[in-house]
């Protein structure tokens, strides 16, 4: 695991001798806090470890004595258990430790398997140079049409919205550990057509049944599932706020030694996997949806179709393969 981390410390967040580095975890999740740990005192810097409270979780807000450390640190790594709950304190844990010009490692729900045999076992340098070409496949875009086999057929207007990654991070910015992601925030009020999830919901793993998203001018206007149970949690979650069933993200994975799991974390990054995100966006650049959570929809082997401001066209992605 240590390999991993430091591999990541190195190329992801550029973590360089002397600087000062808080690692969030908690009990659960300790070994791979551990890791992160030992991976940074490898690389001569100076390490703070904060492990969140069992008792009080699920945390509806930043701790003050969590908050008061970030002031230390010029990289932060939150390495720890995820939970559909928990949305709204870790979108303010994003905020408040991305202030200041902090690079962030984002990593709730990071597992010891990701770490030794899954996304973390990759050559972050060989992803950074495929993130790289496929971002410059996506420049002036105005809009997507983006279909698949399970029967998403979805037009997303993205003019003006830059396309960014997480497989090397800017201060002032966050990424995923493990990275492997291009996204962007579409235009929240212009979004049409059907998604159909049939990969994983994030923080609820893999849907019993496909679940099927008609959206109008942006905003989720139905939903159905053949799980009526699962698809009332659904209901519920889209409808914390009037934001969370509002259009926020569309990502595409491209980490090849990611899989397709229950935990969103990894299943995002996957090769051969897109999804769309509702919910809060104001991390992405042109970002307007404010809500308090955010939920991903995952569904496999996409085709992308790319409408330039020019009035050209590319496919750059076929039945999930990249074409660049």
């Amino acid at each position: 695991m240590k390999n991993s981390a430091r591999r990541s410390l190195q190329a992801v967040l550029g973590l360089k001798e002397g600087e000062g580095i808080l690692i969030v975890t908690d009990r659960a999740s300790a070994r791979v806090g551990w890791a992160f740990e030992l991976a940074a005192q490898e690389l001569k810097a100076v390490p703070t470890v904060y492990s969140l409270p069992d008792v009080g979780r699920p945390l509806a807000s930043v701790p003050p004595e969590l908050e008061a450390l970030f002031a230390k640190a010029s990289v932060v790594v939150t390495a720890f258990t995820a939970t559909a709950e928990e949305t709204p304190f870790r979108i303010e844990l994003l905020q408040k430790a991305t202030a200041g010009n902090r690079r962030v490692g984002h990593a709730p729900g990071i597992t010891e398997d990701m770490m030794i045999f899954g996304p973390m076992d990759v050559d972050f340098r060989e992803l950074q140079r495929r993130a790289n070409r496929f971002l410059a496949s996506l420049r002036n875009a105005s809009y997507l049409r983006i279909t698949a086999p399970g029967g998403t057929d979805l037009t997303l207007y993205i003019e003006g919205r830059s396309f960014v990654t997480d497989v090397y991070v800017q201060p002032g910015t966050y990424g995923n550990l493990p990275c492997g992601e291009v996204w962007c925030a579409p235009i929240e009020s212009l979004g049409e057509g059907t998604l159909v999830c049939d990969g994983a919901v994030g923080d609820m793993g893999s849907p019993p049944s496909p679940i099927t998203l008609r959206i109008e001018h942006g905003r989720i206007v139905d939903s159905q599932c053949a799980d009526s149970d699962y698809l009332e949690q659904i209901r519920k979650l889209l409808a914390t706020d009037a934001d969370a069933s509002i259009l926020g993200e569309f990502g595409i994975g491209i980490n090849p030694t990611a899989r397709i799991t229950d935990n969103m974390l990894e299943a995002e990054k996957a090769f051969r996997t897109s999804h769309v995100a509702f919910g809060n966006n104001e991390d992405l650049p042109g970002g307007h949806n404010r809500s308090r959570t955010n939920r991903e929809f995952l569904f496999r082997d996409p085709t992308i179709r790319v409408f330039y401001t020019d009035g050209t066209a590319a496919l750059v992605v076929e039945d999930g393969l990249i074409g660049v």
